[in-house]
């Protein structure tokens, strides 16, 4: 597998990076993409769920997709240290009845010395919103990158 700079250990400007690379390809809806940021072997606890290996993680996101559409997720640097980095998260979706929901969360992230991702904890919660309510509308452009996410 290709290595996927930056490396640890990481600085500000790096951990920035690999935070805003893992949103623009988790808003790709791509599973074989995303799951090329992650070692063969890549362990990840989902909320409940626990995966190992690359073939996992991508029907773990092919069959995520297919029940959350118009998914659009925004990611913020929480901290980082040595090869490890801690962000939280939003994302936004609506269920097959037209329902929309906001998750919330939190992931923990432990990478290679190849700049792959070894580990990943994710929690989770859901909240029901109106389609009013939403905020998040598709991935963020380069114009158009919006600041920290907001706290409710």
């Amino acid at each position: 597998m290709a290595p996927r700079p930056p490396f640890p250990p990481f600085d500000e400007e790096a951990a920035l990076r690999k935070v805003q690379a893992a949103e623009d390809a988790w808003n790709t809806r791509d599973p074989e993409r995303v799951a090329l940021a992650y070692t063969e072997d890549s362990v990840w606890r989902n909320r409940d769920r626990f995966l190992t290996g690359r073939d996992a993680i991508v029907s773990f996101l092919r069959d995520k997709w297919d029940r959350e559409l118009d998914y659009a997720l925004r990611k913020d640097l929480w901290a980082f240290h040595g090869d490890r980095i801690a962000v939280r998260f939003q994302y936004e979706f609506r269920d097959a009845g037209g329902q929309w929901w906001r998750a919330y969360g939190n992931e923990l992230w432990e990478f290679a010395e190849d700049g792959l991702m070894r580990r990943r904890e994710a929690s989770i919660n859901d909240l029901r919103i109106s389609e009013a309510e939403r905020r998040l509308f598709g991935p963020r452009t380069d114009a158009g990158r919006e600041g920290p996410l907001p706290v409710r």
